[in-house]
Protein backbone atom coordinates (compact mmCIF):
# COMPACT_ATOMS: atom_id res chain seq x y z
CA UNK A 1 0.00 0.00 0.00
CA UNK A 2 1.32 3.42 -0.94
CA UNK A 3 2.23 5.84 1.84
CA UNK A 4 -0.18 8.73 2.32
CA UNK A 5 0.99 12.22 1.47
CA UNK A 6 1.73 14.71 4.26
CA UNK A 7 -1.06 16.88 2.88
CA UNK A 8 -3.49 14.06 3.65
CA UNK A 9 -2.90 14.77 7.34
CA UNK A 10 -3.69 18.50 7.22
CA UNK A 11 -7.35 18.06 8.29
CA UNK A 12 -6.30 15.85 11.18
CA UNK A 13 -3.54 18.26 12.26
CA UNK A 14 -6.14 21.03 12.25
CA UNK A 15 -8.31 18.89 14.52
CA UNK A 16 -5.35 18.47 16.87
CA UNK A 17 -4.98 22.25 17.01
CA UNK A 18 -8.69 22.62 17.77
CA UNK A 19 -8.49 20.03 20.55
CA UNK A 20 -5.56 21.84 22.15
CA UNK A 21 -7.28 25.21 21.72
CA UNK A 22 -10.32 23.95 23.63
CA UNK A 23 -8.05 23.31 26.63
CA UNK A 24 -5.70 26.27 26.41
CA UNK A 25 -7.83 29.23 25.37
CA UNK A 26 -10.29 29.08 28.26
CA UNK A 27 -7.41 28.84 30.73
CA UNK A 28 -5.68 31.81 29.12
CA UNK A 29 -8.86 33.86 29.39
CA UNK A 30 -9.55 32.98 33.01
CA UNK A 31 -5.97 32.57 34.18
CA UNK A 32 -4.35 29.48 35.62
CA UNK A 33 -1.53 28.82 38.03
CA UNK A 34 1.96 28.08 36.78
CA UNK A 35 4.80 26.02 38.22
CA UNK A 36 8.52 26.37 37.64
CA UNK A 37 9.91 23.18 36.15
CA UNK A 38 13.35 24.74 35.66
CA UNK A 39 14.48 23.94 39.19
CA UNK A 40 17.78 25.68 39.92
CA UNK A 41 18.15 26.62 36.26
CA UNK A 42 16.37 29.47 34.49
CA UNK A 43 12.67 29.98 35.16
CA UNK A 44 10.69 27.55 32.98
CA UNK A 45 6.94 27.81 33.66
CA UNK A 46 4.38 25.10 32.98
CA UNK A 47 0.60 25.33 33.46
CA UNK A 48 -2.45 23.09 33.33
CA UNK A 49 -2.99 24.48 29.83
CA UNK A 50 0.30 22.92 28.73
CA UNK A 51 -0.53 19.55 30.23
CA UNK A 52 -4.18 19.33 29.25
CA UNK A 53 -3.58 20.66 25.75
CA UNK A 54 -1.00 17.96 25.13
CA UNK A 55 -3.17 15.26 26.67
CA UNK A 56 -6.01 16.18 24.31
CA UNK A 57 -3.78 15.96 21.25
CA UNK A 58 -2.19 12.70 22.35
CA UNK A 59 -5.60 11.13 22.91
CA UNK A 60 -6.68 11.96 19.35
CA UNK A 61 -3.49 10.57 17.82
CA UNK A 62 -3.64 7.40 19.88
CA UNK A 63 -7.28 6.86 18.88
CA UNK A 64 -6.92 7.50 15.15
CA UNK A 65 -3.28 6.68 14.38
CA UNK A 66 -2.17 4.22 17.06
CA UNK A 67 0.93 3.30 15.04
CA UNK A 68 2.27 6.86 14.99
CA UNK A 69 4.96 7.95 17.40
CA UNK A 70 4.45 10.96 19.67
CA UNK A 71 6.97 13.33 21.22
CA UNK A 72 5.94 16.31 23.28
CA UNK A 73 7.12 18.83 25.82
CA UNK A 74 5.17 17.66 28.84
CA UNK A 75 5.01 13.86 28.72
CA UNK A 76 7.31 10.95 27.82
CA UNK A 77 7.81 10.00 24.19
CA UNK A 78 5.73 7.21 22.72
CA UNK A 79 7.45 5.13 20.06
CA UNK A 80 5.58 4.31 16.86
CA UNK A 81 5.75 1.25 14.66
CA UNK A 82 6.16 3.05 11.34
CA UNK A 83 7.70 6.10 9.67
CA UNK A 84 5.21 8.67 10.98
CA UNK A 85 5.42 10.59 14.24
CA UNK A 86 4.03 13.76 15.79
CA UNK A 87 5.83 16.53 17.65
CA UNK A 88 3.67 18.55 20.06
CA UNK A 89 4.16 21.75 22.01
CA UNK A 90 0.77 22.77 23.45
CA UNK A 91 1.83 26.23 24.64
CA UNK A 92 4.93 27.73 23.07
CA UNK A 93 5.43 31.05 24.81
CA UNK A 94 4.22 30.08 28.27
CA UNK A 95 5.65 33.28 29.73
CA UNK A 96 3.43 35.31 27.39
CA UNK A 97 0.53 33.01 28.26
CA UNK A 98 0.93 33.58 32.00
CA UNK A 99 1.20 37.35 31.45
CA UNK A 100 -2.11 37.42 29.55
CA UNK A 101 -0.42 38.32 26.27
CA UNK A 102 -2.00 36.91 23.07
CA UNK A 103 1.05 35.82 21.04
CA UNK A 104 1.54 32.31 22.45
CA UNK A 105 1.03 29.40 20.04
CA UNK A 106 0.49 25.67 19.79
CA UNK A 107 3.10 23.89 17.68
CA UNK A 108 2.21 20.67 15.85
CA UNK A 109 4.51 18.88 13.43
CA UNK A 110 4.17 15.65 11.49
CA UNK A 111 7.47 13.88 10.82
CA UNK A 112 8.21 11.21 8.23
CA UNK A 113 11.26 9.09 9.09
CA UNK A 114 12.34 11.79 11.52
CA UNK A 115 12.02 14.73 9.14
CA UNK A 116 9.33 17.42 9.63
CA UNK A 117 6.99 17.45 6.62
CA UNK A 118 3.94 19.29 7.95
CA UNK A 119 3.81 22.21 10.35
CA UNK A 120 0.77 23.70 12.05
CA UNK A 121 1.07 26.76 14.26
CA UNK A 122 -2.11 27.81 16.03
CA UNK A 123 -2.45 31.18 17.76
CA UNK A 124 -5.71 30.63 19.70
CA UNK A 125 -5.96 34.05 21.33
CA UNK A 126 -5.62 35.68 17.89
CA UNK A 127 -7.80 33.08 16.15
CA UNK A 128 -5.05 32.44 13.60
CA UNK A 129 -4.21 28.95 12.32
CA UNK A 130 -1.09 28.66 10.16
CA UNK A 131 -0.44 25.58 8.02
CA UNK A 132 2.73 24.80 6.08
CA UNK A 133 3.22 21.71 3.93
CA UNK A 134 5.28 21.21 0.79
CA UNK A 135 5.07 24.46 -1.15
CA UNK A 136 1.77 25.61 0.33
CA UNK A 137 1.54 27.91 3.34
CA UNK A 138 -1.69 29.49 4.47
CA UNK A 139 -3.40 31.37 7.25
CA UNK A 140 -6.83 30.05 8.15
CA UNK A 141 -8.99 32.63 9.92
CA UNK A 142 -12.73 33.23 10.11
CA UNK A 143 -13.38 30.42 7.63
CA UNK A 144 -11.03 31.83 4.99
CA UNK A 145 -7.66 30.57 3.77
CA UNK A 146 -5.10 33.23 2.87
CA UNK A 147 -1.95 32.10 1.02
CA UNK A 148 1.30 33.16 2.69
CA UNK A 149 4.57 34.21 1.13
CA UNK A 150 7.77 35.53 2.64
CA UNK A 151 9.03 39.01 1.84
CA UNK A 152 11.72 39.79 -0.73
CA UNK A 153 14.11 41.29 1.85
CA UNK A 154 17.70 40.54 0.82
CA UNK A 155 19.82 42.73 3.06
CA UNK A 156 20.22 43.07 6.81
CA UNK A 157 20.03 46.84 6.55
CA UNK A 158 16.39 46.50 5.48
CA UNK A 159 15.43 43.57 7.70
CA UNK A 160 12.70 43.40 10.30
CA UNK A 161 14.36 41.14 12.85
CA UNK A 162 12.98 39.27 15.87
CA UNK A 163 14.15 36.99 18.64
CA UNK A 164 12.31 35.82 21.73
CA UNK A 165 14.75 37.15 24.34
CA UNK A 166 18.16 38.77 23.71
CA UNK A 167 19.33 37.68 27.16
CA UNK A 168 19.19 34.02 26.13
CA UNK A 169 22.39 34.64 24.17
CA UNK A 170 25.56 34.32 26.26
CA UNK A 171 29.29 34.74 25.70
CA UNK A 172 30.30 34.68 22.04
CA UNK A 173 26.64 34.21 21.11
CA UNK A 174 25.73 37.50 22.76
CA UNK A 175 28.50 39.37 20.99
CA UNK A 176 27.48 37.95 17.60
CA UNK A 177 23.85 38.83 18.33
CA UNK A 178 24.78 42.43 19.20
CA UNK A 179 26.62 42.75 15.90
CA UNK A 180 23.64 41.41 14.00
CA UNK A 181 21.19 43.61 15.89
CA UNK A 182 23.12 46.76 15.00
CA UNK A 183 22.88 45.96 11.30
CA UNK A 184 19.12 45.46 10.99
CA UNK A 185 16.46 48.10 10.44
CA UNK A 186 13.89 47.05 13.06
CA UNK A 187 14.15 44.80 16.12
CA UNK A 188 11.23 43.16 18.00
CA UNK A 189 11.28 40.82 20.99
CA UNK A 190 9.08 38.32 22.80
CA UNK A 191 7.23 36.37 20.11
CA UNK A 192 8.47 32.78 20.53
CA UNK A 193 7.00 30.56 17.77
CA UNK A 194 4.68 33.30 16.57
CA UNK A 195 7.64 35.15 15.07
CA UNK A 196 8.08 32.41 12.49
CA UNK A 197 4.50 32.75 11.33
CA UNK A 198 5.26 36.40 10.66
CA UNK A 199 8.30 35.45 8.58
CA UNK A 200 6.03 33.14 6.58
CA UNK A 201 3.48 35.93 6.23
CA UNK A 202 6.07 38.45 5.06
CA UNK A 203 5.77 40.93 7.94
CA UNK A 204 9.05 39.87 9.58
CA UNK A 205 12.14 39.08 7.56
CA UNK A 206 14.48 37.33 9.99
CA UNK A 207 14.41 35.36 13.26
CA UNK A 208 17.53 34.11 15.05
CA UNK A 209 17.30 32.00 18.20
CA UNK A 210 19.24 29.64 20.42
CA UNK A 211 18.32 26.99 22.96
CA UNK A 212 15.42 25.51 20.99
CA UNK A 213 14.39 21.89 21.45
CA UNK A 214 12.82 19.62 18.82
CA UNK A 215 9.27 20.36 19.97
CA UNK A 216 10.13 24.06 19.57
CA UNK A 217 11.45 23.90 16.01
CA UNK A 218 9.87 20.89 14.26
CA UNK A 219 6.71 22.76 13.22
CA UNK A 220 8.67 25.86 12.20
CA UNK A 221 10.73 24.13 9.52
CA UNK A 222 7.95 23.12 7.08
CA UNK A 223 6.06 26.34 7.87
CA UNK A 224 8.87 28.69 6.82
CA UNK A 225 9.92 26.59 3.83
CA UNK A 226 6.37 26.22 2.52
CA UNK A 227 6.11 30.01 2.40
CA UNK A 228 9.31 30.22 0.34
CA UNK A 229 11.66 31.10 3.19
CA UNK A 230 14.92 29.59 4.40
CA UNK A 231 15.46 27.96 7.79
CA UNK A 232 18.65 26.34 8.99
CA UNK A 233 21.31 26.33 11.67
CA UNK A 234 23.90 28.99 12.49
CA UNK A 235 26.47 27.30 10.22
CA UNK A 236 24.16 27.49 7.23
CA UNK A 237 23.25 23.79 7.32
CA UNK A 238 20.29 21.82 8.58
CA UNK A 239 21.60 20.43 11.86
CA UNK A 240 19.12 21.76 14.41
CA UNK A 241 20.36 19.53 17.25
CA UNK A 242 22.13 22.41 19.00
CA UNK A 243 18.91 24.45 18.98
CA UNK A 244 20.49 27.33 17.08
CA UNK A 245 18.06 28.42 14.37
CA UNK A 246 17.95 31.09 11.68
CA UNK A 247 14.78 31.70 9.66
CA UNK A 248 15.02 34.20 6.84
CA UNK A 249 12.90 35.43 3.98
CA UNK A 250 15.57 34.91 1.31
CA UNK A 251 18.81 33.02 0.68
CA UNK A 252 20.78 36.29 0.63
CA UNK A 253 19.43 37.37 4.00
CA UNK A 254 20.02 33.91 5.46
CA UNK A 255 23.64 33.94 4.27
CA UNK A 256 24.26 37.34 5.87
CA UNK A 257 22.77 36.17 9.18
CA UNK A 258 24.89 33.01 9.08
CA UNK A 259 28.02 35.09 8.45
CA UNK A 260 27.19 37.15 11.54
CA UNK A 261 26.40 34.18 13.82
CA UNK A 262 28.54 31.25 12.66
CA UNK A 263 31.53 32.30 14.74
CA UNK A 264 29.41 31.58 17.81
CA UNK A 265 27.97 28.37 16.39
Amino acid sequence: MAQPSPTDFVPFASRLAAAARAETLVRWRTGCASEDKGGMADYDPVTDADREGERAMRALIEAEFPGHGITGEEFPDRAGDGPWSWSLDPVDGTRSFTCGLPNWVTLIALLFEGQPVLGVIDAPALDELYVGCGTTALLRQEGRDTPLRVSDCRDLSEARFSTTDPYLFTGAEAEAFKTLRRRVRTMRYGHDGYGYTRVAAGTLDLVVECGLKPHDYNALIPMVRAAGGVIGDWRGGEDFAAGKVIAAATEDLFAQAVAAMEGAA
